[in-house]
């Protein structure tokens, strides 16, 4: 995608709200599918590049959360420096993840994330005097500024969460155009290979994990702020985040740096037109809708949408008269 598009994409999107009532439903939605869309491109780092099919990403998007919102709640910091917090507490919880479990691959290493997140999850329940247990924790109201990112209407988040977006997807294409993601991918199409020419798997896996760590904690702080009340079945929910945020990148394509942002403006947007339209139908006939679109998604395209493009050009011309 040229430069031009990029900016173009961007102006599109920042000028988007302008059109849309500040406190409606549709900017919600959208604001929550650019968020949703940066958790996939940090996803994209260990998932995409590395093909490390991690389910545990919950427990970074959980630590961020929880992290900045104490801070606040305890100390009056303000969430931008338990943003800071977050970054180095979502690296820390990824190194200490990833090295007992880095030697797994497949659906062993799936699990095994999938573990960390429900086991921070059970923390998070029983540390009700720190968490607010079960009964969730909310985010202080105090006075609106940028510094305690505190807005009137929902105009100011969506860019918030577009910048973000942005972020994430620089750090994304930086890993994936240097050196970092050459060997993140050689690590990707054969790990044996790739030690065999001198790459330090291990490392290179705990670099990406971090990186990706740290990303999401942060957005969970971001997610705080957007929210204002969280629980921990919410914020370490495997189904809730965990899977959808992989799912972002799956169904867009995996190991590109449009694919999560494709997914999410597709996926999110579908979950809540099907939740708006049939919950009050039948019980559960939402989600089997839901699904059964998702379903057909992969079906169609198992490497995800982003292969598409590439349906015309496969297709054989006709033979000239």
């Amino acid at each position: 995608m040229s430069r031009a598009l990029v900016a173009l994409a961007l102006l599109a999107a920042g000028l988007l709200p302008l059109g849309l009532e500040a406190e409606g439903y549709a900017i919600h939605v959208l604001t929550l599918a650019l968020l949703f869309a940066a958790l996939g491109q940090a996803w994209n780092i260990v998932g995409g590049l590395a093909n490390q099919m991690s389910l545990g990403h919950a427990a970074f998007f959980g630590i961020g959360a929880y992290a900045a919102t104490i801070l606040q709640i305890r100390f009056g910091l303000s969430p931008w420096l338990g943003l800071g917090v977050a970054l180095v507490l979502g690296g820390l919880a990824a190194a200490l993840i990833s090295l007992p479990t880095m030697r797994l691959r497949g659906h062993y290493f799936a699990l095994a994330t999938l573990a960390c997140g429900e086991v921070m999850r059970v923390i998070a329940n029983t540390a009700a005097p720190l968490t607010g247990g079960p009964a969730g924790i909310s985010v202080p109201f105090g006075a609106e500024g940028v510094w305690m990112m505190r807005f009137e209407g929902g105009r100011p988040i969506y860019w918030l969460m577009l910048g973000a977006l942005v972020v994430v997807t620089a750090i994304f294409e930086v890993i994936r155009r240097g050196a970092l993601g050459y060997r993140l991918r050689a690590v990707r199409e054969n790990i044996a290979a790739a030690e065999a020419i001198g790459v330090d798997t291990a490392r290179v896996k705990l670099q990406a994990a971090m990186i990706s760590g740290a990303l999401t904690a942060a957005l969970g702080v971001l997610y705080a702020q957007f929210n204002f009340f969280f629980d921990p079945d919410t914020v370490f929910g495997v189904a809730s985040i965990s899977v959808r945020i992989a799912l972002m990148a799956i169904i867009g394509g995996i190991g590109t740096a449009a694919g999560p942002i494709l997914g999410a403006l597709i996926v999110i947007p579908l979950e809540e037109f099907a939740n708006a339209a049939l919950s009050d139908r039948a019980a559960g006939l939402s989600q089997l809708v839901y699904g059964a679109v998702l379903i057909a998604m992969v079906l169609v395209e198992p490497r995800g949408l982003m292969a598409l493009r590439h349906f015309w050009q496969r297709r054989p011309r006709r033979a000239s008269a």
